[in-house]
């Protein structure tokens, strides 16, 4: 062989090595970049089994809350459970043909609030109603009590002169617990849905907010405090006699109910006398034994306000629900590269609300364009590739799905705790319905069980699931829209008519 034909050898060997240098490295990429995939996928394995809650399991939460509940009603240091009275009972409401007019009610209990006019007619019949909503600062969230309630009563003002009638009578619902001593004062427990006005627990809201109201020119005074579940309730109650519970799915969660007055040994002389009295349950503070906290739940986040508490609340509203998404991208982006390199958004605490992750749920757009712009724009991940808007999804499934069938579980725990659950009540066995069937409508208000469409129906399936299919036609969740403004209202009439 020739000169020239050893140079071809030696050039064809050549080319023959870089190339499988390059292949070399080429696999070695590949094998890492899957090993990476691999750890974010066994984040979501663990993620996934952690956050089960399978039928058995749910069945034991509502046992493990029904026994709760029994025991806050015993006494008041029994139970995380605080079964509060709310000095309601005027159940049916209305009308005593005296309640015609205006009557206005302020709705507080979230990142906003409402201030609603309703005006009945001939009857107590609802004629008109009007509801605006209002912004709360931060910064009112975290200052005084005086400066928080100046600005409800001046603004209030501003929507009464805006409307051009003060009114008969005014409800205000103040969603946070407050032990009540009347329908028109109560004293606030504690703040929860990350408000942190200190100074103001253990005063009484009503007669703060009555004092901001004569300090902004207002004649009206408090006519009824109450919980929006009371609210709720109220309203439900108003179109519908089978009415016996209220629960609020929205920027938090809780329950109330028209319980009997021999079923309450605690506190007898704040029973009404009508032998029924409506109790607010404050289910937020449960914390059921059956469901591991995992490292993605808000309990265990110390830059959380009352990081060990309201732990029922952070596994299902909403002011939470976006922040364990969020959780759970970040150790996926520690352990791996499935979002890329920079990835500092994800370590940014509340990031991600929960309207985004509802939204990342319902994209069902072939290429999830809508989660792959939510990723761009709220995370700062640009360019996300399909099989990772895929995993997002997912993640945002599972958080969805355990909130919805635990609030499944709270609202038949309800339903067991008035034995509107069948006969097999405390027991994991089929339910069976005996002697003539009773309905029972629970009045549903709150923005993440109106708003999310996959939310409510994974609650709705769990609600059928549990109670099983005999007794779960007997069950109506019915949707009330402002609700607890709107029953607020209704009670402030009621109560200023007596």
């Amino acid at each position: 062989m020739g000169r020239a034909g050893w140079l071809r050898v030696a050039a064809a060997a050549g080319c023959a090595a870089v190339t499988c240098v390059f292949a070399t490295a080429l696999v070695a990429r590949r094998v890492e970049a899957w090993r990476r995939w691999r750890r974010a996928l066994a984040v979501l394995r663990d993620f996934e089994e952690s956050f089960a809650t399978p039928t058995e399991r749910l069945q034991r939460v509502v046992n493990s809350l029904a026994i709760e509940m029994f025991a806050g009603l015993a006494s008041e240091d029994a139970s995380k459970v605080r079964m509060l009275l709310t000095c309601v009972d005027s159940l049916p409401l209305l009308p005593d043909w005296s309640e015609e007019g205006v009557y206005y009610a302020i709705d507080i209990g979230g990142a906003s609030f409402r201030f609603l006019k309703v005006e009945l007619g001939a009857g107590s019949t609802i004629v008109n109603q009007k509801v605006e909503h209002q912004p709360i600062k931060e910064e009112l969230t975290k200052g005084t009590s005086e400066d928080f309630f100046n600005f409800i009563a001046s603004t209030l003002k501003d929507f009464i002169e805006r409307e051009g009638d003060e009114g008969r009578a005014l409800g205000f619902t103040f969603s946070f617990p407050v032990r009540q001593l009347s329908i028109t004062s109560g004293s606030l427990i504690r703040w929860t849905k990350e408000f942190s006005i200190e100074e103001a627990v253990g005063k009484d809201v009503a007669l703060c907010l009555n004092e901001a109201l004569v300090r902004n020119g207002l004649n009206l005074r408090v006519n009824a405090l109450m919980n929006n579940t009371v609210g709720t309730l109220a309203l439900g109650h108003y179109y519908d006699e089978d009415t016996v519970a209220a629960v609020i799915i929205g920027a938090g969660t809780n329950a109330c109910y028209i319980e009997n007055n021999e079923a309450i040994t605690k506190c007898q002389g704040l029973l009404t006398n009508s032998g029924r009295t409506v109790v607010n349950v404050e289910w937020g503070s449960f914390r059921p034994p059956q469901i591991p906290l995992t490292p993605y739940d808000i309990c265990f986040n110390n830059e959380t306000q009352n990081y060990y508490d309201q732990g029922f609340e952070k596994m299902i509203s909403g002011v939470y629900l976006g922040e364990i998404a969020r959780l759970v991208f970040h150790k996926m982006a520690q352990v791996s590269d499935v979002f890329g390199t920079d990835v500092d958004g994800l370590a940014t605490p509340f990031i991600l609300s929960t309207p985004c992750l509802a939204a990342i749920r319902e994209d069902d757009s072939p290429d999830l364009i809508e989660v792959g712009k939510i990723l761009e724009e709220h995370l700062k991940i640009p360019n996300a590739p399909l099989k990772t808007c895929r995993l997002v999804q997912r993640v945002c499934d599972i958080i969805t799905q355990r909130a919805a069938r635990l609030a499944a579980a709270g609202i038949v725990a309800v339903l067991q705790k008035i034995g509107r659950d069948g006969t097999r009540c405390g027991t994991t066995q089929a339910r069976r319905m005996t002697g003539v069937p009773k309905r029972s409508v629970i009045a549903i208000e709150g923005g993440l069980y109106q708003g999310y469409s996959v939310f409510r129906e994974y609650l709705n399936e769990a609600v059928v699931e549990i109670l099983g299919e005999e007794i779960a036609p007997t069950v109506v969740l019915k949707v009330m829209e402002e609700g607890s403004g709107i029953g607020a209202a209704l009670l402030a009439a009621a109560y200023s008519s007596n």
